[in-house]
């Protein structure tokens, strides 16, 4: 097995016990990312600060060393990092090199972690499968024809990354399904926390009352100890909790007997692949040998969550990315004579945003304007509202965890659904955006594969603020599951 294979766990424990160097480690992925290039993850490469940081992490190994001393990660585009270019994929921010860190970033540095590069996602996390990147499209690793196929989004670079052992483990940020999708697509882990455990300072913003940064890796203990690593109160974000960071790893058990499931009635869609249910029925089994309590429950708003995320969603979107004029960063067009300040934001904006987020721009402004901020945004916020109480419903009648599919189908065709129809694509967060919306806690757990071959996932949701027991039973999924394929390598 080469050094870019191992776990999280399993990396450190190696360069704990000496078997293997942080610098080894890193060189191992960074040979990776440049045999990788087909897949297009890694759209900024940062080897000299890698190399640097996985020097330093050999000088300190011992005791004071941190939680993921020499752990080579790899960093959403989203995130800002000093000095490195940070666009979220967008023509809009060319060549803007932010001259701070965000906090996500910081933590990890402190715990150790050593940063390889930036990674593709959709534009401004605007997507479900990474085509409306600035870069271009990221590779799902998986094939199995002569077709490409999407690693989900809009974490699709961070999705790829992982798969394909370029890094041990990436982060992700989750606005309606954008870590726990591209993990379903490519058979990894990936955990999005409760609402306001991981800081947003220093991300750039698409819903802020959405938005959320989880990690995404290749097992549920590395999602424990990135997760660790990464949550926290930060004072420069006001909506972050000031809740203690229990021990993620230490909380997986493995034991869940005597917890209550809940399998709500509602995401039994019309038309769902039966190999969808097959999987549902199975990790609902796998549960109930593990001593779980399976029960029925019901979540009756669910079938407005879609129509009110995409509200929501886009009206915040609107407010955030009015800040991108052309006047203090980024891209600026080119101005005629005689064109005034309306025009060169017209133009700059019209230039630098790619059509998705126009899109989404423009169904934001539209919701948010005097003749229907009522009859849409006010409305959907009271759709948010009662969605957030059938859960809290839930959660009081006993329910520890709730188990749903993670996505409607394994992953599709680049090219097939993008330009076809939004609104199809919009589909693809069925299942996740409910989460979301009411601030919970999820987990996207490969259980196993399709007749294709191709990796599909099943989601947990959790209690809010409960990520230890959320984890605890996706450690009991992934177990029971044994999941263990890989990609055949063919770039």
């Amino acid at each position: 097995m080469n050094a870019n294979e191992l776990t999280i766990a399993e990396a450190r424990d190696a360069l704990a016990g000496g078997e293997l160097s942080a610098v080894d480690l890193t060189m191992a992925c960074l040979t990776a990312i440049d045999a990788g290039t087909p897949l297009n993850a890694f759209v900024h490469a940062t080897p000299e600060i890698a190399l640097d940081q996985a020097r330093a992490a050999d000088a300190r190994r011992g005791a004071d060393a941190g939680a993921l001393n020499g752990i080579p990660l790899g960093i959403k585009d989203l995130f800002c990092t000093k000095g490195v270019a940070s666009q979220a994929a967008s023509n809009i921010l060319k060549g803007f090199k932010p001259e701070y860190e965000s906090t996500v970033t910081s933590k990890l540095f402190e715990a150790g972690a050593v940063m390889l590069g930036k990674l593709n996602m959709d534009e401004f996390a605007m997507g479900s499968s990474n085509e409306t990147s600035c870069y271009g499209d990221a590779v799902n690793p998986w094939k199995v024809d002569d077709r490409r196929l999407t690693p989900g989004g809009s974490s699709g670079g961070s999705a790829a990354a992982v798969a394909a052992d370029l890094c041990l483990g990436a982060t992700g940020t989750d606005t309606g399904g954008s870590i726990r999708q591209p993990a379903a697509f490519t058979g990894i882990v990936g955990i999005k926390p409760t609402y306001g455990r991981v800081s947003r300072w220093g991300i750039v913003a698409f819903a802020s009352s959405l938005d959320q940064a989880g990690p995404m890796t290749k097992s549920v203990r590395d999602a424990a100890i990135l997760l660790g690593a990464m949550a926290g109160h930060d004072p420069k974000d006001s909506t972050s909790a000031d809740i203690p960071v229990p021990d993620f790893e230490a909380a997986l058990t493995g034991d869940i007997r005597g917890k209550k499931i809940g399998i709500p009635r509602e995401y039994r869609m019309d038309g769902m692949p039966a190999e969808i249910e097959a999987l549902w029925a199975r990790g609902r089994e796998m549960l109930a040998d593990a001593g779980a309590e399976i029960v029925d429950i019901s979540l009756p708003h669910t079938k407005y969550a879609l129509p009110a995320y995409y509200v929501i969603a886009p009206a915040e979107a609107s407010s955030n990315l009015a800040r991108y004029d052309g006047v203090r960063y980024g891209h600026r067009a080119r101005l005629g004579q005689g064109d005034g300040i309306v025009d060169m934001y017209e133009k700059t904006r019209a230039e630098g945003f790619g059509k998705e987020v126009q899109r989404r721009v423009m169904i934001g402004t539209y919701v948010l304007s005097a003749g229907f901020y009522d009859a849409y945004y006010n409305r959907a916020r009271k759709v948010r509202a009662l969605i957030k109480r059938d859960f809290d419903e839930a959660f009081a009648a006993g329910v520890d965890a709730i188990l749903t599919p993670a996505t409607p189908s394994s992953a599709f065709g680049l090219g097939e659904m993008a330009e076809a129809d939004p609104v199809a694509m919009y589909l693809n967060d069925v299942f996740t955006v409910t989460v979301n919306l009411a601030g919970l806690p999820g987990i996207s757990v490969p259980v196993g594969v399709d007749a294709k071959g191709l990796p599909l996932g099943l989601q947990l949701i959790g209690r809010p603020w409960d990520e230890a027991g959320l984890l605890n039973h996706a450690h009991v999924l992934e177990r029971a599951a044994g999941f263990v394929e890989k990609p055949r390598k063919w770039w």
